[in-house]
């Protein structure tokens, strides 16, 4: 058995799970290039969520962080997450638009892009497996876990099979709500194993407990890489700690070569500032407990983060548990969809309309429609035709892959972003987050307004007071 390796998933999924996704581009510069000297695997860096939140909470240049975080990493390889043909936004993107990021994504700095469909709809990571293949990345193809009555270990190793087939380099078990038990990873390791000859790599969350335990017969299966988040930044909805993974497998044949005392180093960097997200209210507590009723509602991490954030903005707190309860049924009646964006937000947000209408389906909402109509891909169970008439009416559905229906989109979106457009990249972030990011580039134009102004000034010997 080969030693076993490590992705750090701190500079992403770590933070996106615990403070959805607020650590800033400032606050990873000074450790990355000890960080770099680790032998981690891959980096966790980029996509997911922080593209959204660069643009609308942080007020920074996604791609400005791509390309400060490659800067400083020289040896190591940059991993992103990347949701097929929706990209990093919340609907189904034309081709051209999916081809064009990911050429953009390889070339200001990321190795591997981790692809995945929340349906596990292979046809929608066609584009996205095909661009990447063109681009030279590496394509790390992900089966979004889940249980249902419909999803079993030689299911996913169908799925993987087929992954396999489109051009994965390497196949990414997802267990984005922790649901994957220790001894089913060992059933569901061996399986995918004997059924593929790619590398397979595990990420799971703490959210249930039992990550740790969850990776170690994972490993003893087989598994080739593991994600984990350094341990200020880990456990709770986050990943399995770095430093005790690797003290574990200290001295046996899956030692991982990692030491501790560089680890240690970059414990010690992130401690004070779990702190400061601590005490500003960033890093809610609820998320840091264990919660092994997450078997029974599977909601993810970063959905579990922003459904308490959500709740406690709008003053409904104490509807949490009533919520998380209608969750699987709501997910039942959907076709047993697993929950991972955007199919988590879509199914969270109709749960919450069903508590707080007090009647099921009484309001339903535009992503929810869609998703029922087809607009996603195909659910892994067929939706009963009488649910789908409840919330279609005569609507028509969709059985082709979505994007067939959408037409080219960039040469349009190349002429709307004109007016803010100061990079390639900028078309990107406005095919993604229209308003989001023009307001954004609103933000940037002015600061850059500011600096020129202050540069004039000093130039003439005037300074502010």
């Amino acid at each position: 058995m080969a030693k076993v390796k490590i992705t750090e998933t701190v500079l992403r999924d770590s933070h996106q799970s615990l403070i959805a996704t607020r650590m800033n581009t400032e606050q990873m510069l000074p450790i990355l290039e000890e960080m770099d000297k680790v032998g981690y695997h891959s980096l966790e860096a980029w996509g997911g969520a922080t593209f959204d939140s660069c643009l609308r909470f942080l007020n920074e240049d996604p791609w400005e962080r791509l390309r400060k975080i490659r800067d400083k990493v020289k040896n190591t390889k940059l991993q992103m997450l990347f949701r097929g043909q929706n990209i990093l936004g919340y609907r189904h993107y034309a081709d051209d638009v999916v081809e064009y990021f990911v050429q953009k994504s390889i070339a200001n700095g990321i190795d591997i892009l981790r692809i995945f469909d929340a349906l596990n709809d292979s046809r929608n990571l066609r584009t996205a497996i095909n661009a990447t293949k063109k681009e030279g990345g590496h394509v790390q193809a992900a089966i979004s876990y889940t249980i249902s009555p419909v999803h079993s270990s030689e299911a996913f190793a169908k799925f993987a099979k087929e992954l396999e087939e489109m051009g994965a380099d390497s196949i990414c078990i997802k267990d984005m709500s922790g649901l994957l038990t220790p001894y089913t990873a060992y059933d569901l390791v061996k399986t995918i194993k004997s059924e593929i000859k790619i590398p397979v790599q595990l990420h799971t969350h703490y959210t249930t407990g039992l990550a740790s335990m969850t990776i170690l017969k994972a490993i003893e299966a087989g598994v080739d890489v593991v994600d984990t988040a350094i341990s200020p930044m880990a456990m709770g909805t986050s990943q399995a700690p770095t430093e005790a993974i690797v003290a574990t497998l200290q001295g046996t044949e899956y030692d991982t070569g990692l030491d501790l005392k560089a680890l240690d180093k970059i414990c010690k960097y992130f401690t004070p500032l779990r702190e400061e997200f601590l005490q500003s209210g960033l890093l809610d507590p609820k998320v840091l407990k264990v919660d092994v009723n997450c078997l029974l509602y599977q909601v993810p991490g970063g959905m579990l983060s922003n459904l308490v954030s959500q709740l406690k903005q709008q003053g409904k707190s104490d509807k949490l548990a009533e919520v998380l309860e209608e969750v699987p049924r709501v997910r039942e009646d959907a076709g047993y969809a697993p929950l991972v964006t955007p199919t988590s937000q879509i199914v969270g947000t109709q749960a919450v309309l069903n508590v707080i209408a007090g009647e099921r389906y009484k309001l339903v909402s535009k992503e929810f429609k869609g998703m029922i109509r087809g607009d996603y891909g195909q659910t892994p169970a067929p939706i009963k035709p009488e649910f789908i008439k409840k919330i279609i009416g005569d609507e028509k559905p969709i059985t082709c892959r979505p994007a067939d229906n959408i037409a080219p989109e960039l040469d349009t979106l190349r002429e709307k972003v004109k007016p803010w457009a100061e990079q390639e990249e900028d078309v990107l972030s406005y095919a993604l987050f229209e308003q989001v990011a023009e307001k954004f580039f609103e933000y940037r134009k002015a600061k850059k307004y500011e600096l020129d102004a202050d540069n004039a000034d000093t130039k003439l010997g005037v300074h502010s007071v």
